[in-house]
């Protein structure tokens, strides 16, 4: 199967070189796309995924926290490939949008995060309405800078509450933080499971 990888805010493709490793020794042709997080050009993106799985039966989008917000976002967008897209897995995405994020606007730290607000601000009502089934994969270990603001378990950067979303097919939690998800073999493991689930069945 084509799987796209996409990676979070101040991130870079290099993240996700392990995750690509582990795919591609199973079988899986992957393309990592490495954006500009806080100024993302998803017209860029969007035609990028729609060149890569063109003609396939169905492909997948593996993202990493604020990828798997683009990743919806290409769905709504609606081309005529995002229907080739059949499974979604995000690992620590802030579904319902980002408390730190909130936080950081509130306080007139807001341009650091520039046009990525758009994405990453609560958004409380968000739900899955696609026909691609979500696999929403969450940490609770809280190492890092949510651990600071002690609102729920978190993975130190997302609550767990904020990756859970209405209409997504399957929710797991991993004792990990926001970053050893990317580097988990646990993680990997589900990851590869997924992607090997036949249509119609829940891994």
């Amino acid at each position: 199967m084509k799987v796209v990888l996409l990676h979070g805010l101040y991130m870079h493709g290099v993240t996700l070189i392990p995750l690509a490793k582990q795919l591609k020794a199973a079988g899986h042709e992957t393309l990592t796309i490495t954006y500009n997080t806080v100024k993302p050009d998803v017209d860029s993106i969007f035609a990028k995924i729609d060149y890569f799985i063109a003609g396939e039966p169905e492909a997948a989008i593996v993202a990493h926290s604020m990828g798997g917000i683009i990743a919806r976002t290409y769905l709504e967008a609606g081309s005529e490939n995002s229907q080739l897209i059949s499974t979604v897995v995000t690992l620590g995405t802030p579904h319902k949008g980002s408390h730190v994020a909130d936080f950081f606007t509130n306080i007139g730290f807001g341009w650091a995060l520039y046009k990525s607000k758009k994405y990453l601000l609560p958004n409380h009502d968000a739900s899955w309405t696609h026909k691609a089934k979500l696999y929403s994969l969450a940490g609770n270990a809280p190492v890092g800078i949510s651990a600071l603001f002690n609102k729920g378990e978190s993975d130190g950067t997302v609550l767990v509450e904020e990756t859970k979303v209405p209409g997504m097919t399957d929710f797991e939690l991993f004792r990990l933080n926001h970053f050893t998800l990317l580097i988990s073999k646990e993680v990997y493991r589900k990851v590869l499971d997924v992607l090997s689930t036949p249509p119609g069945k829940a891994a």
